[in-house]
């Protein structure tokens, strides 16, 4: 019986590090969430369900075990009490002024704060201060369900007890004031808060500090009328609280001098209940009692989770800033390059040198290639080359008739070459010893070439110091999306990047469907290697730094059939990606080299992994922010900014396609592109990355081919010749042997 296999271990890590993300994500956006000052709160102004007793009542108010009571403070008597804390930079001076005139406070906390800030928290319960509770993310309560009010109370409570190791049993409301402004949803709220044990306290004496109406009115407004006693509202966080800190410097001394004390509400209401005979039903007036070891082990766990979810997001959005940079940059770099590259080579003084008329000799590596073979070899046989054409056809152990399909063509100048299936590498190899001629064209078999391609492509032969040359890779088949996305990517991130490797003189890669490369210059690097799946950007970084001159001839245009559907892309950049990874890999001691080496490891190398590797596996971070923004944010800014990255990618596409001469038209599939190939594409380097991590190995995958390489070429193929010469695989040509396949399905 077949057994099944298991997840990969990269589908694992890849589900892990989703999962990880996706809650750091929504950890942040809940422990983020934005609050409107306390002046903006609005109430629905009915009051019909408050008790009068309550209505005229006192600031503290109990509903705890069906106890319907508010109290007051006892008589010259202040409770300074701060909310939307804790601040880093205010509620430490706050403490300072507290702890000079050895005066003590209560704080209504926000606990996504407190898990931001537990340090601050800790030393305000160590002075003696009192902790209470303002709800997580200060919402408006009444329009939240009741599930996640009891959410807010309790994610509170955990992080006070996470901070300090002890408990809060005082709440206030956000948006709450004095008792005469209570209204019906809530004393709701109070009511509800009864039940899980808290009671509310209100305010008697506001001091208004948010609006910073100045030091002095600050003092006004905090001062109890005619000697009372006074809950006064103040805050240490939610803005510039200088006015507040000044002020209370001034405040404390004055209302000392004037007899009263201070103290928290809790002390302040357990004097007043001993003051009271008739008082029954005491309330829970302990301030902050030590917690349970299994409520602090919670409380931890939340602040550190809180505070990793904060530190991930700080270099998620650090990433994001960095990725935008490099995005412009190379984004100008490209520009500027490109334009110059094709002004250069476009110039009618620009010359590679004397004609180019040596024969050359084309190499065909097919597999299975029934569908595109005969339109291929019939485009190269035919160019207009002066110096002649040798087309060689490594047939590699095709099943489907490939060589008999090339050979029923009868061209004179070409031959069919068969080998057992040994490899993509070991079939160049062997055309290239079989071929009569010392420049080489290595062609893909479902290429079609245009009759001057060949002419083109091997003129920069002319200078002694070209050991290769970069073709111009054309989408023949254009008709699917899918295509017409390849279209766009081709002229764009292959196209207009080649014109700039040319001008740095580093270029990574010669495409295996059109490039052209001295027979000296192949054997100085020892040939086509198989030490990676990307065999063409293996043996041009090797070109580059054996010291060989590696340039783009635009005019060289050869159409190539991409992949149709998205299990075929995928399937071919996933290839690619590791491919180029693991070329990287093997290049990486250009760095530390002298001489062409070096200067490739320190440019080319460089860029390519910065460009080609990093930048993509960071890019899906704009995508992620973006959703994060429309759920989280502002959602017109965050639409402003995908549309100008849109507009950016936009105005590249322009650039890369006016200079390759491309009609314009199929730009309107650009917008589309953003919503599914682009994070395709991610998803395939992502998949390399990890494969490559894990060390997990990959074969060579054949795509599925329709023979409409040339559909979007008028491309006239000559008709067949007489005659056709069949060879075998000569003697001494070594079969490499094919690596243990590893499904990618």
């Amino acid at each position: 019986m077949k057994s099944r296999r298991g997840p990969r271990p990269h589908w694992i890590v890849a589900f892990v590090l989703l999962v990880v993300l996706a809650s750091m994500f929504f950890v942040n956006a809940y422990v983020s969430a934005k609050f409107v000052p306390d002046k903006d709160a609005t109430r629905d102004g009915g009051s019909k369900s408050v008790p009068e007793s309550i209505e005229t009542g006192g600031p503290i108010i109990d509903t705890t075990k069906g106890a319907v009571k508010s109290y007051r403070l006892p008589p010259k008597t202040i409770a300074l009490t701060f909310d939307d804390g804790p601040d880093p930079t205010w509620t430490p001076k706050i403490m300072d002024v507290l702890r000079k005139y050895h005066v003590v406070g209560t704080y209504f906390v926000v606990g996504s704060q407190v898990a931001r800030y537990p340090a601050i928290v800790r030393n305000l319960a160590d002075g003696g201060d009192e902790i209470a509770i303002h709800t997580f993310t200060h919402p408006n309560m009444a329009e939240l369900p009741q599930w996640r009010q009891e959410l807010e109370y309790s994610q509170t409570q955990l992080a006070i007890i996470g901070a300090t190791g002890r408990k809060a049993a005082l709440l206030r409301l956000p948006y709450s004031s004095e008792v005469d402004a209570i209204d019906d949803s809530t004393w709701k709220l109070i009511k509800h808060a009864g039940q899980l044990g808290y009671l509310s306290v209100m305010t008697e004496t506001d001091s208004q500090d948010w609006s910073r109406p100045g030091v002095d009115k600050v003092i006004d407004n905090a001062t109890p009328e005619d000697g009372k006693s006074s809950i006064v509202l103040m805050h240490d966080a939610g803005g510039d609280r200088a006015q507040t800190v000044a002020a209370l410097d001034l405040f404390i001394p004055q209302m000392l001098a004037q007899g009263y004390q201070f103290t928290t509400v809790s002390e302040a209401l357990a004097e007043t209940l001993a003051q009271d005979a008739n008082a029954s039903v005491v309330p829970n007036i302990t301030g902050n009692p030590k917690a349970e070891q299994d409520e602090r082990r919670r409380g931890l766990a939340l602040v550190a989770a809180v505070r990793i979810s904060d530190d991930l997001f700080a270099v998620v959005r650090w990433l994001f800033m960095v990725v935008g940079a490099l995005m412009i940059a190379r984004t100008v770099l490209l520009f500027a390059l490109a334009r110059k590259h094709a002004r250069q080579r476009r110039s009618r003084r620009w010359r590679w040198g004397p004609p180019v008329t040596d024969p050359v000799s084309v190499i065909v590596p097919a597999y299975n290639e029934k569908e595109g073979i005969e339109a291929a070899v019939r485009s190269l046989a035919g160019g207009d080359h002066a110096g002649g054409i040798e087309v060689v056809v490594v047939d590699d152990g095709s099943t489907d008739g490939t060589a008999a399909i090339v050979e029923a063509l009868r061209l004179p100048n070409v031959r069919v070459v068969r080998i057992p299936n040994g490899g993509k590498s070991n079939a160049l190899n062997v055309g290239v010893a079989m071929a009569k001629h010392d420049l080489i064209v290595m062609v893909d078999g479902d290429t079609v070439f245009e009759p001057n391609a060949l002419g083109k492509l091997v003129q920069p032969f002319a200078d002694p110091s070209v050991g290769a040359v970069a073709g111009n890779v054309k989408v023949g088949n254009r008709k699917s999306m899918v295509a017409r996305w390849q279209h766009i990517e081709y002229v764009i991130g292959f196209n207009l990047d080649r014109r700039l490797y040319d001008l740095m003189r580093c270029m990574p890669t010669v495409p295996g469907a059109i490039g052209a490369f001295r027979r000296t210059a192949l054997q100085q690097i020892g040939g086509m290697s198989d030490d990676t799946l990307a065999e063409d950007t293996d043996v041009t970084m090797a070109m580059c730094r054996a010291g060989w001159n590696v340039v783009y001839e635009e005019r060289a245009r050869a159409w190539t059939e991409a992949p149709a559907t998205l299990r075929q892309l995928w399937l071919q950049r996933y290839r690619w990606s590791y491919g180029t990874m693991q070329a990287l890999w093997k290049h990486k001691r250009s760095i530390i080299e002298r001489g062409p080496s070096g200067r490739f490891g320190r440019i080319g190398l460089p860029h390519v992994a910065l460009f080609g590797v990093a930048l993509p596996l960071l890019a899906p971070l704009i995508d992620v922010l973006a959703i994060y923004g429309v759920f989280f944010f502002n959602r017109i800014e965050t639409a402003l900014a995908w549309l100008g990255m849109l507009g950016l990618q936009l105005l590249t596409a322009l650039v890369a396609f006016r200079l390759d001469k491309e009609k314009l038209r199929v730009l309107w599939v650009l917008p589309f592109q953003q919503f599914a190939y682009r994070q395709l594409m991610y998803l395939v380097l992502i998949q390399s990355a990890l494969t490559a991590l894990t060390g997990a190995r990959l074969r060579w995958h054949k795509l599925a081919r329709s023979g409409t390489a040339g559909a979007a070429a008028s491309i006239d193929l000559p008709p067949p010749a007489p005659s056709a010469v069949t060879i075998s695989r000569p003697r001494g040509v070594a079969k490499v042997a094919e690596r243990e396949p590893v499904d990618v399905d």
